[in-house]
């Protein structure tokens, strides 16, 4: 099946990958020219913009959104003009179901199909699949099925099949799912984040508590001083498979202290950037957007953003009376 992708970062570029892999053409597009360069390389097929793009796609065509959320609707106004009827828009990032509803409407009058994916994958996606979590109508779903079961992980055969489960049918257990009407796809996968996002929280509020174990704010005799890489160490060598994971910098670009050293015994390191909110570069830094001395807020949404090394600026966090930023 041949299908537009519009937004090459990590995902969208490893997305890409895998449809090639398994024979689909992909026409590809993104602002930044090598990236478009290094699919074509795969042998993915080049785009030099969106009406290139539009251009190159078989009626009726397949464009796949791989963008932020806050660029979606940016994306879809510069698509628009070029696509006829008949034709298929798909959300693979994280937008508000909310969102998808109203741009499911707006383009109805058009008879441009809207489709809302929520895409789970990450780094591992190109090899082991991506979970997907699909809103929008049944014959357009159904149309798209090539393209969401090469994505998709499949059953596998590592671990046992659930008895009985070869009767009840449907997609579930090959990792993608038809949740229903647009709007139902982000809408499972906002769950599907609220889970795995407060599961992280709580690792990290774990993992604070033993960090500062031996604070010199806790009572003598109450003090545990835990060396976490050790642990990590003595875990590997027993045979266990540890993934550590999370931020390597505070907000002030300062490594937290076990960094350096988890860094150095990890057998693999997988770096994963977010986009720079400013100019759209890779970002590896966290901008704090509100001053404070605490070196970790925590459920402090909307207080931190991600920039790149060029736009990043540890003062806006210095609060009165803070240590000097790391340069």
């Amino acid at each position: 099946m041949q299908l537009g992708m519009v937004g090459l970062g990590r995902m969208g570029a490893n997305m890409v990958r895998r449809l090639v892999r398994h024979d689909h053409q992909c026409v590809v597009y993104d602002r930044s020219k090598q990236a478009v360069t290094d699919l074509v390389k795969d042998k993915a097929v080049g785009a030099t913009s969106l009406a290139d793009l539009v251009k190159s796609l078989q009626k009726p065509r397949a464009v796949w959104l791989m963008v932020p959320s806050a660029a979606v609707d940016k994306a879809i106004a510069d698509l628009l003009p070029l696509l006829e009827a008949g034709d298929i828009l798909i959300d693979g990032g994280n937008s508000y179901y909310v969102d998808d509803i109203r741009r499911a409407k707006e383009l109805a009058p058009k008879k441009v199909h809207y489709v809302d994916v929520g895409t789970s994958g990450g780094v591992w996606g190109l090899e082991r699949g991506y979970c997907m979590m699909i809103g929008g109508e049944p014959k357009i779903v159904k149309h798209l099925d090539p393209i969401f079961s090469t994505l998709a992980p499949g059953r596998g055969d590592e671990v046992p099949r659930t008895p009985g489960r070869e009767t009840i049918g449907g997609m579930a257990e090959q990792g993608y799912l038809h949740c229903g009407p647009n709007g139902g796809g982000h809408f499972v996968k906002m769950v599907h984040n609220g889970i795995e996002y407060g599961l992280m929280a709580a690792y990290a509020e774990g993992f604070d508590i033993l960090r500062g174990a031996a604070s010199e704010e806790r009572p003598e005799g109450l003090k545990f001083d835990l060396d976490l890489p050790a642990v990590c160490n003595e875990l590997a060598d027993r045979g266990k498979r540890v993934i550590v994971a999370g931020l390597d910098q505070d907000y002030l670009g300062k490594p937290f202290e076990p960094i350096p050293q988890l860094l150095a015994i990890a057998e693999y390191i997988t770096k994963t950037l977010a986009i720079c909110v400013v100019c759209g570069n890779p970002a590896n830094h966290t901008q704090r957007l509100v001053a404070s001395q605490d070196r970790v807020l925590l459920g402090a949404q909307g207080m931190y953003e991600a920039r790149c090394r060029h736009c990043f600026d540890p003062a806006l966090a210095q609060a009165p009376g803070a240590g000097a930023a790391a340069t």
